[in-house]
């Protein structure tokens, strides 16, 4: 993940990911250094060092914490990100947002504050490449 450019972090994901299968529900405390694909339901604390990426029939209760956040599904608590956080229009977060830079589609349900931590302030983008995900791409300027 050295080149950030404008692509999405799940467009360049290293090796596999540990995935949450839907209809699969894991409870307890996760972490690891690997990427993690939830599209199943997890109840439960985070601290991950790579990507989790929520899909959009995936579901996370509890304190997410890892390295970069990929929303399209739904998070019940606080979200943080040591680097970005991508948060997709079919998203639906109750809790708080916090990293380094957050982009944020039109369609998305966020209740509850938004935090960014980056030098830059609230400045992000991300261009949305697929059709299937309905993403409008936007920029939020301070």
């Amino acid at each position: 993940m050295a080149s950030f450019g404008k692509r999405r972090f799940s467009d360049r994901a290293s090796g596999p990911a540990t995935l949450v299968a839907e209809g699969c529900t894991i409870a307890g405390t996760f972490s690891g250094a690997n990427d993690v694909l939830v599209s199943g339901t997890v109840v439960g604390d985070s601290q991950l060092e790579g990507v989790v990426t929520i899909a959009r029939s995936g579901v996370w209760r509890g304190a997410l914490t890892a390295r970069h956040v990929i929303i399209s599904g739904s998070v019940e608590g606080d979200i943080v990100a040591n680097g970005r956080i991508e948060i997709s229009a079919s998203a639906r977060i109750s809790g708080t947002v916090t990293g380094d830079k957050i982009a944020v589609a039109e369609g998305a349900v966020i209740d509850g504050e938004m935090r960014i931590t980056g030098r830059d302030g609230a400045r992000s983008t991300f261009s949305e490449k697929r059709v299937e995900d309905d993403v409008t791409p936007i920029e939020k300027a301070s």
